[in-house]
C-alpha cells in the first residue's frame, strides 16, 4: 500500500502521446476506452507494466499514468519483488518499478480500482502537499504539455 506522489495524465485521441491518439483502437488499448476507474494496464517495451486509471467517461480514452509511489505498508513485499537491495525511495520511483513492487501485471487490466485486490483509495488524512506542475515524460510527442503531476520535495518521485 502506498501513497500515489506523481502522475502524468494522457487526455484523449487528441493527444498524440496517448495510446488511442486519432481514435486508435485495438484489443491492446480497449480497457482505455472503458469506464473510469478501471485500470489500463500496458506492457512496455517487451518487458515493463504500466498501470493507469481510466478517468473519462466510457467510450473517451483518456487516463492517469501512476509514475511513483510513496510506499507506506508491504515494504517486505514490494522488495521481494523488485530486489532486497533497492533503497526503500527507490523502490516505487518509476511507472515500471511501481507496478513490480505491486505485482501488477496485465491480469488487472480492466479491473475496477474500486473494489478488488488493486484500488486507488482517497486518504481523509493526507497532509497538505505542494503540488509541481511540468512536461510528461519518457515520451517521444507532446513532451511540453504541462501533464505530470507530482508532490514537490518528495523524495519518492521518479524523477
Amino acid at each position: 500500500m502506498g501513497r500515489i506522489v506523481e502522475t502524468e495524465a494522457y487526455v484523449g485521441p487528441d493527444d498524440p502521446a496517448c495510446h488511442a491518439w486519432k481514435g486508435r483502437r485495438s484489443p491492446m488499448v480497449e480497457s482505455l476506452y472503458g469506464p473510469p476507474g478501471r485500470a489500463y494496464v500496458y506492457f512496455t517495451y517487451g518487458m515493463h507494466w504500466c498501470l493507469n486509471a481510466v478517468t473519462r467517461r466510457e467510450g473517451f480514452p483518456s487516463a492517469v499514468l501512476l509514475r511513483a509511489l510513496e510506499p507506506l505498508e508491504g515494504l517486505e513485499a514490494m522488495r521481494r519483488r523488485r530486489g532486497r537491495g533497492i533503497p526503500a525511495g527507490r523502490l516505487c520511483a518509476g511507472p515500471a518499478m511501481l507496478c513490480q513492487a505491486l505485482g501488477v501485471t496485465g491480469r488487472q487490466d480492466g479491473k475496477s480500482l474500486a473494489v478488488g485486490s488493486l484500488r486507488l483509495l482517497r486518504d481523509p488524512h493526507v497532509p497538505r502537499f505542494k503540488v509541481a506542475v511540468g512536461p510528461r515524460i519518457g515520451i517521444t510527442r507532446a513532451v511540453d504539455w504541462p501533464l505530470r503531476f507530482w508532490v514537490a520535495d518528495s523524495r519518492w518521485t521518479s524523477r
